[in-house]
């Protein structure tokens, strides 16, 4: 394995993937974060509470800007990740090149990491829920996905130390997932927020970010993997005779 240009690869990935995440974000997502943030703002002074709009303005652009930066160190981290498991895992993949085995991969990696504990525990617009509560329910998606992904992992590297000859494995280790996961459905606590904001918009939210999360984990799939065809990493660096 060649460390810099492994490095070099999973970091430059993740980066774009998650420099076009905060961009698309921008156009897909952007317009409901707003709608969220306006009906607060009718709430705060429906309230009584001091409004600023020109520092409320500052603020979003701010924000927004922030935004891509955000999905930039988001795609770091998850490249790091994505490309020590790839690493591991490639030659136990499927695919007839990198690219595919990536993209292969990365669907995986996003059904452990995002969809499934999407499930329970859904995305909701910002402003959405109280914010008292929001450490306790970081804590707990973060804790669903922990358990998403380290069991994934552990019976993926079950997967690869069967034997052949147990023919039923291939159904035997995604059934064993499905019941480790419902368990988890079922023990871990429900959000303790009500949903106040509308319907139409909190369901358009989710809809949204999961497009937009869905495209990323392709992209970094597609981007990792193409790199990783290019450059070979895995390959061991070749001693020139002087």
């Amino acid at each position: 394995m060649r460390t810099l240009t492994f490095i070099a690869v999973t970091l430059f990935s993740g980066a774009i993937a998650g420099a076009i995440l905060g961009i698309i974000n921008q156009i897909i997502v952007e317009p409901f974060i707003q709608q969220a943030i306006d009906i607060e703002n009718q709430n705060a002074i429906a309230a009584g509470e001091l409004f600023n709009p020109s520092e409320y303005a500052a603020y979003r652009i701010w924000q927004r800007g922030g935004e891509i930066a955000a999905g930039t160190v988001l795609g770091l981290s998850i490249g790091a990740l994505f490309g020590i498991v790839f690493a591991y895992a490639r030659s136990s993949l499927p695919g007839s090149n990198n690219k595919k085995k990536a993209l292969i991969l990365a669907g995986i990696m996003w059904l452990a990491l995002f969809l499934v504990p999407a499930f329970k525990y859904p995305a909701n617009p910002p402003a959405v829920g109280d914010p008292e509560t929001i450490y306790y329910r970081q804590n707990l998606y973060l804790a669903f996905v922990a358990v998403s992904g380290f069991s994934a992992l552990s019976l993926a590297f079950l997967y690869t130390k069967i034997g052949s000859a147990v023919q039923a494995k291939r159904a035997i280790l995604p059934a064993a997932y499905v019941a480790i996961m419902a368990a988890a459905f079922v023990v871990m606590p429900a959000n303790p927020d009500q949903i106040s904001a509308p319907t139409d918009l909190v369901v358009n939210f989710r809809i949204a970010s999961a497009f937009t999360m869905s495209v990323f984990w392709g992209l970094l799939g597609m981007v990792l993997g193409s790199f990783w065809d290019k450059l070979k990493p895995h390959e061991a660096a070749e001693i020139k005779a002087r």
